[in-house]
């Protein structure tokens, strides 16, 4: 299937590794061109080098630190220096660290939000203007099964997600009569390399080797796998393309089946 974004601009956050390199990955196939950032100098420079020679697509690669509002105005006029516009955009930050509610303290929960619920804010507020003059956008924000199920281990990932959530919805309703969708990304368990620390850490935790906390896992997955990055993005792809337009406000989940509940 054409996605019909051929030469669209796509900007990526954390997009060095893991889940946000799979989106990137996923919208240069379809020849999306790309502005890619990360806190990381050489890991985010020697991503958009693959990328852009494995798809033979223009990649822009810059520092930023999406906590850091002043780092993503200064990412945001690099991306319009060079290509103008931008088309797509997919939030995405890592994860807090793992840990109970009474583990945390106030400053805990407020870098969580910084990190995860702000970032995404800060991002659509630095992009959203070119996207309503145009009228055409596609804003991906990528958070956690955790917005619908949450998940024991990780309190912080469990408060700071679903606020974006419901920024997220918010923003749908009032961008959606300009052919601007926002919708919300749910992966379960994607075997990156924070769901291999994760999985490391309980492990170490329970006193079992690392093979049996994976197998438990994938025991506790219907669909009997846990998926690969590239399964995130080709949904990231489809959800970012023409044929999406009447797709918005929702929260898809991308999870195997884990998570229980009907809503």
């Amino acid at each position: 299937m054409d996605l019909k974004i051929k030469d669209k601009i796509a900007v990526v956050t954390a997009s060095s590794k893991g889940l946000g390199k799979a989106a990137a990955e996923a919208l240069a196939a379809e020849g999306v061109r790309l502005a890619l950032c990360s806190r990381d100098k050489d890991a985010i420079n020697e991503a958009a080098e693959t990328i852009s020679a494995k798809y033979n697509v223009e990649v822009l690669a810059g520092v930023c630190d999406v906590t850091d509002q002043a780092a993503i105005a200064a990412f945001k006029e690099k991306v319009i220096q060079k290509f103008g516009t931008c088309h797509i955009l997919f939030t995405n930050a890592g994860g807090p660290p793992p840990g109970k509610v009474e583990a945390f303290r106030e400053k805990d929960f407020r870098q969580a939000l910084d990190l995860n619920l702000l970032s995404t804010i800060n991002l659509v507020n630095a992009f959203l203007p070119y996207m309503k003059q145009q009228e055409w956008g596609r804003i991906l924000a990528s958070t956690s099964i955790s917005v619908k199920q949450p998940i024991p281990t990780l309190a912080l990932s469990n408060v700071s997600r679903v606020g974006v959530v419901a920024f997220i919805k918010s923003l749908s309703l009032e961008v959606a009569s300009l052919n601007i969708t926002a919708n919300t990304l749910a992966p379960g368990y994607i075997m990156t390399e924070r769901v291999g620390n994760l999985l490391r850490n309980q492990a170490q935790n329970q006193g079992i080797s690392y093979e049996t906390a994976l197998k438990n896992l994938i025991d506790s997955i219907p669909a009997g796998k846990i998926a690969g990055p590239e399964d995130f993005g080709a949904l990231c792809a489809f959800l970012a393309s023409e044929w999406t337009s009447y797709i918005t406000g929702e929260t898809i989940l991308i999870d195997g089946g884990m998570h229980k509940g009907l809503m």
